[in-house]
């Protein structure tokens, strides 16, 4: 259709080919008299973004006016591609997806926008102002390896414009593609930016390459801590919230305290995948501002980062709002935002705060408060802080989610009664009351000491879009599994013995259905063993060969 051949699929011999592979396009967004924020340059210039998509790109690039962001401000926007999902016009996604884990994984209809925005006082601009932002777009959830770039880039390129930014275009595109598991170094403008992938949770490796000047330990990770410092006593009512996938609206100061919280908040649920809409920063210019806001239905599954307080207004029936107000960087904990019920909630000034009426299901961890406190006071480092945090997390979310998955393990068809001759069983339906009866011997109490009404929890979550996520994904992987467990059992049996009595009819539909598992295997999507890949094309040539010459002319065409 017209959407898809607007991105022409880019081989791996194309130009950009390993550009494209991290990112979409380098937009200059400008500021000008007439037009307001206008698109001053797109990179390479063969991309092609469709009208809203540009609009949504100058809107999101610049602070609003409420946030008065003078010097260089650095924030991150997500918005959705226009035209509905596209094909996958990058070769490399299925490659990439089967080996990054799900928190990494390329998004199939939405781009980020990295944005780094400069406003300085210049005499020799009309309004006396230079307001220019460089923007990174991409499919990738890279939020620190992209900021780490602009910081090195739009300094550069603010004084010395074009030229420089063909050069580092022409530099990512000499990149290897990402590999989830391995030390990247990415050379950019002179500095060598080495990515220690701990992408999926493999070892930092020591290799011996030359000191690298910028070393990232993540692609991803922010500094949770200083994200979450003003709402650390919360913080598990927050994780409850994510978990549940609850409608969300942060009203932040400025685009970079809310687009860190929002990106803070939605990494909390790792190593499950965000399945709900997010969008670190967003403005009332955004094509879907009435979509959000309306009040004829219920508040979408989404959480919005905003810094006008119109949004207040707007959307004072969502059931959670999180108030923060300026970052206060000083050595102390800053004051924490109080639980406030949301009738409390002032349209005009609206006090920092969490407004809702909502009761978390688990008993606050006192324990951590008081570690995350002795470390302010020991001046502890930022990253050791956020380490613990990070931990925290994802031991909750793991001892949330471990009893379901046993449960689930426990629906797959043994493997004894899996036959090479006969369709393999069905995996057996989730029953949630079979679940939450297996939780008085196999709950979260046994990785977890958090008391509380974990029961209750569980019973929310699966009305929730993370439930229907987590499901979906375990029963396709299971799914794929039972495939394979069979393809292994054909190629175990002897294939003669059972040709024996068998019609031609039967004898080719059994070539035609190894080949097409031949091809789903050969294309990563089942996992099975090469020896099982040799013997399965083994078997096809042997069953070929017992037909008759007319037949395996039609199966086998020179």
């Amino acid at each position: 259709g017209p959407v898809s051949s607007c991105r022409a699929a880019r081989t791996p011999a194309a130009p950009w080919a390993r550009f494209s592979a991290w990112l979409e396009c380098v937009c200059v967004v400008t500021f000008d008299l007439e037009l307001g924020q206008a698109l001053e340059l797109v990179y390479p210039n063969d991309f092609r973004l469709t009208d809203k998509e540009k609009s949504s790109i100058c809107y999101l690039s610049f602070p609003d006016s409420h946030s008065g962001c003078l010097g260089d401000t650095q924030f991150s926007f997500r918005m959705r591609q226009c035209g509905g999902q596209r094909s996958p016009w990058h070769a490399n996604d299925r490659h990439y997806h089967s080996r990054a884990p799900v928190t990494l994984q390329r998004e199939p209809a939405h781009y980020f926008g990295y944005v780094y925005f400069r406003q300085v006082k210049d005499s020799s601009v009309k309004r006396g102002y230079f307001q220019k932002s460089l923007v990174l777009v991409s499919r990738l959830p890279f939020v620190r390896l992209f900021q780490a770039l602009l910081s090195l880039i739009a300094p550069e390129y603010f004084d010395k414009l074009a030229p420089c930014l063909e050069a580092v275009c022409s530099e990512i595109d000499q990149w290897p593609v990402p590999l989830p598991g391995q030390t990247l170094n990415l050379p950019v403008m002179g500095v060598v930016v080495q990515v220690r992938a701990r992408w999926l949770g493999s070892r930092l490796c020591r290799c011996n390459l030359l000191p690298a000047p910028m070393v990232l330990p993540s692609v991803h990770e922010l500094d949770l801590f200083r994200c979450f410092r003003p709402v650390l006593t919360h913080v598990q009512t927050l994780w409850e919230l994510m978990l549940l996938g609850e409608p969300l609206l942060v009203l932040a100061p400025s685009p970079d305290v809310s687009s860190e919280m929002v990106l803070a908040l939605t990494s909390c649920l790792q190593p499950l995948r965000f399945c709900c809409d997010f969008r670190p920063y967003f403005t009332i210019h955004d094509s879907e501002f009435k979509e959000f806001t309306t009040r004829t239905q219920a508040p979408p599954n989404v959480v919005l980062g905003v810094t006008n307080p119109f949004f207040i207004k707007t959307l004072q029936h969502w059931p959670h709002i999180l108030r923060v107000g300026e970052p206060k960087m000083s050595g102390d904990l800053p004051k924490q935002v109080k639980l406030k019920k949301p009738s409390r909630l002032k349209t005009l000034d609206t006090k920092p705060g969490l407004y809702t009426a909502y009761t978390a299901y688990l008993h606050r961890d006192k324990a951590l408060l008081k570690r995350l406190l002795k470390g302010v006071q020991k001046k502890r480092p930022s990253d050791v802080q956020s380490a613990l945090l990070r931990r925290h997390l994802l031991e909750l979310t793991q001892s949330f989610i471990i009893p379901l998955e046993h449960y689930m393990a426990s629906l797959m068809p043994l493997q004894k009664s899996i036959t090479p001759w006969k369709t393999p069983p069905q995996i057996r339906p989730f029953s949630q009351d079979d679940f939450l009866r297996s939780l008085e011997h196999a709950g979260p109490q046994l990785t977890c000491i958090l008391k509380g009404d974990w029961l209750g929890l569980y019973r929310r979550f699966f009305k929730s879009p993370h439930f229907d996520g987590w499901y979906r994904q375990r029963h396709k992987e299971m799914a794929l599994k039972l495939e394979a467990l069979h393809l292994e059992a054909i190629c175990e049996a002897n294939i003669e013995t059972w040709m024996k009595d068998k019609s031609e009819v039967e004898v080719v539909d059994l070539v035609l259905k190894l080949r097409e598992k031949l091809v789903r295997a050969q294309g990563h999507q089942l996992p099975v063993k090469e020896a099982t890949l040799q013997r399965t094309q083994l078997y096809i040539e042997m069953v070929i060969g017992s037909l008759p010459k007319d037949l395996q002319a039609v199966l086998c065409p020179p």
